[in-house]
Parts: structure tokens; sequence; C-alpha cells
């Protein structure tokens, strides 16, 4: 981090103060939001933070743990829904980790970025791929080639990263795992983004916060089905936490709310998760 006497910028990105980054390097930028919806159109949240790289790694870990929405399970003879995060936080790491060490801090106006929207979550690092590497070479075995290898070194004696390449393929088996599809990659304007999505269906914000906690674990159970359920069903699996009756008044609630609908009439009738 030292060469004849003085720091390197490695050092400042790395343990620099707030304030010698803002002045030095405003670079070292965070910018994070929440949007409503699935475009760019409407705020939720929106802040940005300077800071040296573990800084702002903490403060990106945080804003997704504040704004991500867990995805809801029931499971047959326990009497609470199990909630899990929407996406592997350790797959979120790794990209973040990734975003930092291999971004190009030589571009004065560049940034890490978080963007959460309704149907994915995107990270976003300035600068391209280098060295040859793809977004497809970055899925199948490849050297270790940091852009900023003081940084990715660091990273690594921290136990934040690991040196062998096998970082976006971890990531790719973290998702899989939790039955979530491969995550995206795109190189392009002059910027790398990391893109999940879901595999199923994400309450919207505004709409979670009207909802009891017995229509959310019906919906987690539709699901979770993955097809269409009848009543009785449904009852069956949600006993003891609801009577049938409970269970069709909120069923008729949460056709209003326009994320359920029946197939068929009267007690054949099987509701469906749209």
């Amino acid at each position: 981090m030292i060469k004849d006497g003085e720091l390197l910028r490695a050092a400042v990105v790395l343990f620099g103060s707030t304030d010698r980054i803002e002045a030095e390097m405003p670079q070292c930028l965070l910018r994070v939001a929440r949007f409503r919806g699935t475009a760019r159109t409407e705020f939720l949240d929106n802040r940005q933070f300077r800071g040296n790289a573990f800084v702002l790694l903490a403060r990106a870990e945080r804003f997704m743990l504040e704004n991500l929405p867990v995805a809801g399970r029931i499971v047959p003879d326990l009497f609470e829904r199990i909630d899990d995060p929407l996406y592997p936080p350790a797959a979120l790491r790794e990209a973040l980790a990734n975003a930092f060490c291999h971004r190009d801090y030589a571009i004065g106006g560049g940034s890490v970025a978080t963007a959460i929207y309704d149907d994915c979550l995107e990270i976003t690092s300035t600068g391209s791929l280098h060295f040859g590497l793809t977004a497809e070479k970055l899925f199948a075995p490849h050297e270790s080639l940091p852009w900023n290898p003081l940084i990715a070194d660091v990273f690594y004696r921290r136990g934040v990263i690991e040196r062998w390449g096998i970082g976006t393929i971890n990531m790719v088996k973290w998702t899989t795992a939790a039955g979530l599809p491969q995550p995206e990659i795109e190189d392009t304007s002059g910027c790398v983004t990391v893109r999940f999505r879901p595999n199923r269906n994400v309450l919207p914000q505004r709409v979670e916060r009207d909802l009891t906690e017995r229509q959310k674990a019906t919906l987690a159970l539709l699901d979770q089905a993955g097809r269409g359920l009848a009543l009785r069903e449904i009852y069956a699996q949600l006993k003891p936490l609801a009577s049938e009756r409970q269970v069709r008044e909120d069923l008729a609630i949460l056709r209003t709310f326009g994320l359920v609908a029946p197939t068929g009439h009267g007690r054949g009738a099987r509701w469906n998760r749209l």
C-alpha cells in the first residue's frame, strides 16, 4: 500500500477516511435505490454514500437487508410460515465484492450502484470487463484476473473473496440451490451489471403492508404449490391458522388485490397465484 514513502491510491480506496475520500477520490461512491415497480420512474428510497471500500460494502449490505422482501413458505406440521431471503446473501455479497474489486477507479464520476425493483436486483460498477473476459466466460472456469490486484489482495486477506476465479460460478451455485434463475451479467455502456431475479411473485411493498400474516401465508402456500389449489386443500394446510370461513374470506380479499384468481366454479374451483 506504500511506495517510496507515499500511500498508493489503493490504500485510500481501502482504508481512507471519509473526509479524505470526499476531497481526493469522490469516485469512491455508493449509490443505492429502491424503485416502485419494475422501472426507474419512482423512488421509494434513494441515497448516496462516500467512504472506503469496506464502509461502502457494509452500507450496501445493510441497505439490501432493509429493503429486500422475504419469500414465505409453508412447511407441513409447522404452525408458522418460514421466511427466507429473496436472494441468497452469499451471492449478493460476492457480486458486491466483485464490483468494488474490479471497477475502474480512474473514472472520476464512477460508482458502485445497487438498485432494487419489484422483479429484480441489480449491482452495477463503473468500467468494462478486461483481459478478454466476457459475461459468458465468467460463468465457466477461468483464471482470477482482478483489474485492481492490490484491492483484491486485501479483500482476499480479509476473507471477503477467494483467489481462484470461481466467485461467479459460486453465485450460480447459490442461486440455483435456492431455486432461483442463474444471475445475468451485462457489460454495456462502460458498466458491468449483475442482475438477480426471483423465481416467484414478490409482493409489492405497498400491498404487503395491507395484508395479514394469514393472507401472506396463503400466498406463500400457492407459490410453493405451483399449481391451482382447491379451498379445502388450502384450509387443510393452514389449520389451525385459519378456519375454512376465514380462508374463503382471505381469498376474496387477495382476489381484489389482483394476487389470486379462481378457475372453475363453486367448491370445485381451484385458486391460482397471479
